[in-house]
């Protein structure tokens, strides 16, 4: 946004003839300090004494040219401006009491110092990443010096360096190899747990026998929990169920019928009666024929 005004003859804010104009572009300013800042130090005036009054008619003048449709952007420039005036009328005004000792441009001044400041390392610091990009390509790291190595005389003899090597320790010879050794589970005490379980509650899951077990013995404690289970089954004092392949076994309390108990005990028994008969029989030599046999066999 460009703001050109013609000024009469030496009292324009840059103007002392006839033919200087105001020009100011409001987009080269980073902001309205930077603006200030620019009016301030074009026309050497000390910042310590502003002329308020001359500073404030130059910046209305060069804000009058903003766009109605960029308040939003020029919304900073138009808060310096309502700054100015109203510093321009705490001026005019009679001050009474404390406030008299007080210049109300000193908050302002205070802005300028800080704001002059920042710009000046903001331009240092841009100069000096301009410079090094024309010297390296982006990314570069300049490579650390390396400190200089002296020669140094060696000052060890042979008598110390042989000490030395008598005082190393050789590595042990030893297999240096961790073994860690499982404790045996006895089936005794899982059928005594599962015995105390069932006590307890009519049916249990399996996995709940081996809770809080884990590591290395969570697969001995399992397979013998089984094994003792399958034990508590063949005693029929317990009853295992399974709804489908791999899915929780389900131990079951069994209530005692004696009549049943003593019908399989004695099938039990005629079914070993049995196997002892046949195996006696296939251990058993074969007896030589009779001479009678013999006889007949020869006619």
């Amino acid at each position: 946004m460009n703001a050109t005004a013609e000024r009469a003859p030496g009292s324009g804010p840059f103007a002392t003839t006839d033919s200087e104009l105001l020009l100011v572009d409001l987009d080269r300013f980073q902001g309205p300090l930077d603006l200030l800042l620019h009016l301030i130090r074009t026309q050497d005036i000390d910042v310590f004494d502003i002329p308020i009054s001359k500073i404030t008619r130059q910046f209305l003048e060069a804000i009058k040219s903003i766009d109605p449709d960029g308040l939003d952007n020029a919304g900073e420039f138009l808060e310096m401006a309502a700054t100015l005036v109203r510093i321009k009328a705490q001026m005019l005004l009679p001050r009474h009491g404390d406030d008299e000792d007080e210049d109300p441009r000193t908050e302002l001044v205070r802005r300028l110092l800080e704001y002059e400041q920042i710009r000046e390392v903001t331009q240092r610091l841009a100069s000096a990443e301009l410079e090094r990009s024309r010297r390296a390509s982006k990314g570069f790291v300049p490579p650390r010096p390396r400190p200089n190595l002296e020669e140094l005389p060696l000052e060890t003899g042979w008598e110390e360096v042989f000490q030395a090597a008598l005082g190393v320790e050789l590595p042990d010879p030893r297999d240096p190899s961790h073994r860690v050794t499982v404790r045996p589970v006895a089936m005794a005490d899982k059928i005594a747990l599962i015995v105390q379980r069932l006590s307890e509650v009519a049916e249990i899951e399996f996995s709940k026998l081996l809770a809080g077990i884990g590591g290395i013995e969570a697969k001995m404690h399992g397979v013998m929990t089984l094994l003792a289970s399958l034990e508590l089954t063949r005693r029929r004092e317990l009853a295992i169920r399974q709804v489908s392949p791999f899915s929780e076994l389900w131990l079951y309390r069994r209530e005692v019928d004696p009549e049943e108990d003593a019908a399989i005990e004695a099938a039990i028994a005629a079914s070993e009666e049995a196997e002892a008969r046949a195996a006696a029989q296939e251990a058993a030599p074969e007896l030589p024929d009779s001479p009678d046999a013999q006889e007949v066999e020869s006619q």
